[in-house]
């Protein structure tokens, strides 16, 4: 199948999205959509999904006509959407899944339970899929969910997968995972446009790239010809910074301090320090148990053994609003299913952490939040509408400086950022970066959780790298490289 798109235009009020662009895909080729947030990426493909109408352009399909009002025309066209947000419900096994929307019945109107067990295991047998169709979508971890939402969309016969920001929240062997089923999809003829932030991958994965910037198309090409520097100067339209965000460090006292802290499942026998005004990053590969580790010290999750000291006094942090009152704060991973509340609006979603010390006899002292928050919104240079509209309306790096704000508001001692740049594109990157050196010249003591070396080398003053629950090693100046990072993580000796 060849999807073309022609002088595609859309406008929301007085805002042009999308200013003629024309985007094509055939089958049997990845190709990268790229842009900051706010680009119109997501717009164009809303289109070509039938979730929103253009205003003018026209869609053509192997060269006939083509124009999607329902995304189920789209899906009927041989076009699926996985979206960022994966439509799948934990609480049923896979094989209901597989038909959510579709369901299969008996002749008595009941569901087919038999059938869409069958059906599910053949398609399973064909992508060369090893999951039991009867296990719970809770029960998987977030890469084999991509592969259910492919398998959805390869049973209804998709020529085209949309993915959108596939890999944000999955570690570098999940990654592997997804991508493999990719590239069986490309040898089938399958066509994929891959929508991501992370421009390693693009290069890795992607046979052609396409760049929108403030809802023009500005640049496309073979990704052979390219370098990440080459697509991230695209996207922003200028050269992006990559080298180590190098500052004079004026470190003060130990703020934390743990010894010999452990977790059954998890981590064990951990020992080190961080001073305030110190960036202390800490990385590892699947299953090195960072997420546990500072989750425990945050009182989110369970310790066996071990001690922990704040300003020299030893604590026992019991509960996450303990923590909260002992001055550690935690923006978690996975930013849309634990950082923020949908169902809530910007300044709610700011002031939430603070509630309770800002209130008197139950009431929530609304005009107290929205003084810090102005505070907060011009330092983290936050581009947003009204204090009132959904959390959202705004992009990735936005909504993950509303959540840095909530955190700040709390006034934290200590500050875990645990992938704090996960899902937002190259220029917000930038803006998180530089947020963090500026916090850590507040004399907060900061602690950055990521799986990419390069983003600890960049921001981090030394750096702990963790293999199966304990710490390996740690790695500063002339060793905090990606080699001595790597073998580090896999099980390697300090060089």
């Amino acid at each position: 199948m060849k999807i073309e798109m022609k002088g595609i235009r859309k406008s929301f009020g007085s805002n042009d999205v999308l200013k003629n662009v024309s985007f094509t895909l055939q089958g049997g080729e990845i190709c990268a959509l790229l842009g900051e947030n706010g680009a119109g990426k997501s717009t164009l493909m809303n289109i070509l999904g039938g979730v929103l109408p253009m205003d003018s352009g026209a869609i053509y399909i192997d060269g006939k006509p083509a124009e999607f009002s329902t995304p189920g025309q789209s899906q009927a066209a041989g076009i699926a959407f996985i979206h960022q947000e994966l439509n799948l419900i934990n609480d049923l096994p896979i094989y209901e899944n597989m038909f959510l929307g579709r369901e299969l019945k008996t002749k008595r109107g009941s569901l087919d339970l038999e059938r869409m067990f069958s059906e599910t295991e053949k398609i399973f047998k064909e992508m060369n899929v090893n999951l039991d169709p009867r296990m719970h979508v809770r029960d998987l971890d977030a890469s084999y969910k991509q592969i259910v939402e492919i398998c959805r969309a390869m049973m209804t016969k998709a020529s085209i997968i949309i993915m959108d920001e596939p890999t944000t929240s999955l570690t570098d062997q999940e990654i592997e995972r997804v991508f493999a089923m990719m590239k069986m999809l490309k040898e089938r003829n399958v066509g994929i446009i891959f929508i991501s932030h992370k421009l390693n991958e693009v290069i890795q994965i992607c046979n052609r790239y396409v760049v929108l910037r403030d809802g023009n198309l500005v640049s496309e090409g073979e990704v052979k010809d390219v370098t990440t520097n080459d697509l991230a100067r695209y996207m922003v339209g200028f050269d992006v910074r990559t080298e180590p965000l190098l500052r004079e460090k004026k470190l003060g006292p130990e703020v934390l301090r743990v010894d010999g802290l452990t977790s059954k499942h998890a981590f064990r026998d951990v020992h080190f320090s961080v001073r305030a005004g110190e960036i202390v990053g800490v990385t590892g590969l699947l299953g090195d148990g960072r997420s546990e580790l500072f989750q425990s010290i945050f009182g989110a999750y369970e310790v066996t053994s071990g001690k922990m000291f704040l300003n020299g006094k030893e604590v026992v942090i019991k509960s996450t609003n303990q923590a909260i009152k002992e001055g550690i704060a935690y923006l978690p991973r996975n930013r849309k299913e634990n950082a923020i509340i949908k169902d809530m609006n910007i300044i709610e979603n700011a002031s939430i952490a603070t509630w309770p010390r800002f209130s008197k006899r139950g009431k929530i002292n609304e005009k107290k939040h929205r003084e810090i928050f102005a505070e907060q919104r011009q330092a983290l240079r936050l581009k947003m509408g009204e204090l009132t509209d959904s959390i959202t309306s705004l992009s990735g790096g936005n909504q993950q400086k509303v959540v840095l704000a909530k955190w700040l508001a709390a006034n934290p001692k200590v500050l875990i950022l645990d992938n704090p740049t996960q899902g937002v594109d190259v220029g917000a990157k930038e803006d998180i970066y530089d947020i963090i050196l500026k916090l850590a010249d507040e004399n907060i003591a900061i602690i950055v959780l990521s799986s990419e070396a390069p983003e600890i080398i960049r921001v981090c003053d030394r750096a702990l790298v963790m293999y199966h629950g304990v710490i390996q090693g740690e790695v500063a100046g002339a060793t905090m490289n990606e080699h001595d990072i790597m073998n580090l993580a896999t099980g390697g000796e300090s060089t």
